[in-house]
């Protein structure tokens, strides 16, 4: 019998994390205020823990875990690296395909990698209430999780299309103790304008983002909890590759080509950047951020400086950007709708050492099934991206018989995804390409950064 499942004990969930910043070739380009001079940490005090922020500016190549978050990750951690055989013989492909079960948490996904930790460091610094954003809800879901387990209160801004899309992902918040907001809503300024301007709004990333910030801006006993984007965030994810390095040495085999989703980036620095290490050491593996072609930043964006909501209460940050007033189409039920990705993804893409590919909804859903089929777990619908990158390379495989190893990171289930499952099946998806003289329109309004 094939070995399939390749598990480490406990005592190896990871005791650092790993930061990528460390052996990055050139240092990231520096966060900018306003008025285009490089912000300080002490800027970022207003929303975020003093330890975060520590996390966001450091340029150490390891950070410890707190004990008490290790122990928390022994709930689901660490998560098992499987082989594909069943996918494999259904793709009639010598390539050999593995995924690590990020679905195994709790929550349901990855997110809960970095809520446990974010939460943990508010708790230490006194902190009784968060705010957040949430896209098609796993981040919301995981605040929501790790809150009820520190004692914080936590307000969640979901996107409207996928609050109403997803009523399941809001109740399980709701079963957590988190409030729940359509986003834009009534609640901040942020919110009402959007809606003085289109009573319709369907909500966007950015958009919650801001009424997110707006809100933990102003109240003293409230901070922000970010699911993507910021350096720590995607520091505190790369649990997922670290633990996949030693499965990978357990099985006797590297991986030629990862491939993970990449909306605002957590997912995929949390698997790629550990093995982006061994590349820089000399490794020959490809790292391939995967994207909706409806929300194509990487490949389809302008590498600018940015805010990072839609109204501009972020801070600047450079990223391949669709212009922070992106608005994804209300068609699009894959998530990943952000229109930037973190700065450190956008960094090294820029500098060839990462590659992004845009797939279309339709094929992004028969790749879910194709793989559900096989090996029976429903994929959330943003891990449908990478299985999307990942199959087309196995069928690659197929037709010039070389046995590459395959990896993606399979970062959630799709239990509570099944409305976009119905429609797929139903025939109501449409594959939509956003539209370049949009793209043309939202790059001109892009915030102008004094030289």
């Amino acid at each position: 019998m094939q070995q399939t499942k390749f598990w480490l004990p406990e005592s190896d969930i990871p005791t650092h994390w790993y930061n990528i910043v460390a052996d990055m070739p050139n240092p990231p380009a520096p966060v900018l205020g306003p008025d285009g001079q490089p912000i300080s940490p002490d800027a970022l005090s207003a929303i975020f823990p003093n330890a975060v922020i520590e996390q966001e500016v450091s340029r150490e190549r390891w950070i410890p875990i707190p004990e008490p978050v290790r122990e928390i990750y022994q709930l689901w951690r660490p998560t098992a690296l499987v082989r594909a055989h069943r996918l494999e013989a259904a793709l009639g492909t010598p390539a050999h395909i593995y995924y690590k079960y990020e679905g195994a948490s709790p929550a349901g996904s990855h997110k809960l990698n970095s809520a446990i930790a974010q939460a943990y460091y508010n708790k230490q610094e006194g902190v009784t209430r968060m705010t957040t954003e949430t896209g098609a809800g796993q981040w919301g879901c995981s605040l929501a999780l790790a809150g009820e387990m520190f004692g914080i209160d936590v307000r969640v801004y979901m996107v409207k299309v996928s609050y109403e899309q997803k009523p399941f992902r809001r109740s399980m918040m709701q079963t957590w103790g988190a409030n729940v907001f359509a986003s834009p809503s009534m609640e901040t300024a942020s919110g009402r304008d959007a809606l003085a301007k289109d009573a319709n709004n369907p909500g966007s990333l950015g958009l919650a983002i801001a009424e997110a910030v707006e809100e933990a801006a102003s109240r003293p006993d409230t901070n922000y909890g970010l699911g993507s984007v910021l350096n720590h965030v995607l520091l505190h994810q790369t649990v997922i590759g670290l633990e996949a390095q030693r499965q990978f040495a357990m099985a006797g085999e590297y991986p030629d080509m990862i491939f993970a989703p990449c909306g605002g980036g957590s997912n995929f620095g949390g698997v790629a950047f550990p093995f982006l290490a061994d590349k820089a050491a000399g490794k020959n593996v490809r790292l391939v951020a995967v994207e909706p072609a409806s929300c194509p930043s990487l490949t389809r964006g302008h590498y600018a400086y940015d805010f990072g909501d839609t109204v501009g209460l972020t801070p600047l940050m450079k990223q391949y950007t669709l212009g922070h007033d992106f608005m994804p189409p209300s068609i699009h039920a894959g998530g990943l709708r952000y229109h930037g990705a973190s700065t450190l993804v956008s960094q090294l893409y820029h500098e060839k050492l990462i590659e992004a590919v845009a797939v279309p909804q339709l094929s992004t859903f028969d790749a879910g099934v194709t793989f559900a089929r096989a090996e029976g777990i429903i994929p959330a619908p943003e891990s449908c991206h990478a299985i999307r990158a990942c199959i087309d390379e196995a069928v690659r495989c197929k037709e010039t018989g070389e046995p590459k190893v395959l990896f993606f990171n399979l970062s959630g289930h799709g239990h509570f995804d099944m409305a976009s499952y119905d429609k797929y099946f139903q025939g109501e998806l449409e594959d939509y390409a956003y539209p370049e003289e949009a793209i043309v329109a939202a790059l001109a309004r892009l915030p102008k950064v004094p030289a």
